[in-house]
């Protein structure tokens, strides 16, 4: 919440002084915390500010732009997601990688895929030519419980 400086310093008692001391030293404590958490391009947004709750709060905003451009972006990973197909001369170790690629940057946004949303997609989204191992594979394992990585061995 911060703390208001007083107007008149002067007019504090000697109990009021001490508490105000007290206050700007646990600011203080703070606003170094907060320093220390920083890289050098969000050190610059609150370098000049001296306290921690002014310093917070242009943190805080800084970060909601961030999370609109996440947002962005998870929605775009996940149109690519859903409209990914094999190539007709890909292999399938490219593609699992491609596939791989996409998936993992929606996970580091935020994003919760199961293995058995990946696996169903992939056998999906193969090439036609592939079709009698992915009536094979659907009716000799539990895609349920199939992981990337056995589908992928």
């Amino acid at each position: 919440t911060g703390y208001e400086e007083p107007a008149d310093e002067g007019a504090l008692s000697v109990v009021e002084l001490a508490a105000l001391q007290k206050r700007r030293s646990g600011d203080q404590s703070a606003l170094s915390i907060i320093h220390q958490g920083l890289d050098d391009e969000m050190f610059e947004k609150i370098a000049n500010e001296s306290k921690a709750k002014d310093a917070w709060d242009i943190l805080k905003n800084s970060a909601v732009g961030v999370d609109k451009v996440k947002k962005v972006r998870l929605q775009t990973l996940r149109a690519e997601f859903e409209l990914l197909l094999m190539k007709e001369n890909e292999s399938i170790l490219n593609y699992f990688t491609r596939v791989l690629v996409v998936v993992n940057q929606m996970k580091r946004l935020g994003e919760k895929l199961t293995d058995v949303r990946v696996v169903e997609k992939i056998l999906r989204s193969l090439n036609a030519k592939f079709n009698h191992v992915v009536v094979a594979i659907e009716e000799d394992k539990d895609i349920e419980s199939m992981s990337i990585d056995e589908l992928n061995g």
